[in-house]
């Protein structure tokens, strides 16, 4: 089954940074998820995140205000 996996942030180094950290790892791995960047702050509201960049994979917000390694991504994702 997909996962979906979302990236909230508004588009700063960090939000980019985390984007590039959780694409490389689902290529690399061959990971069958969807990965959606959340850029809307009304939309990022909704997940009563306050500090991004923020991860989110099955709608369950998995890390908040930092750059995850690939490592982390990975595990969470397996």
């Amino acid at each position: 089954m997909s996962k979906v996996i979302k990236i909230l942030g508004t588009g700063c180094p960090k939000c980019k940074s985390m984007a590039g950290v959780v694409e490389n790892v689902v290529s690399k791995n061959n990971i069958n998820a969807t990965i959606e960047k959340v850029e809307d702050i009304m939309e990022i509201m909704k997940f009563n995140v306050m500090t991004t960049p923020a991860l989110v994979i099955d709608d369950v917000i998995t890390i908040k205000g930092r750059v995850p390694s690939k490592d982390e991504v990975l595990t969470l994702l397996s």
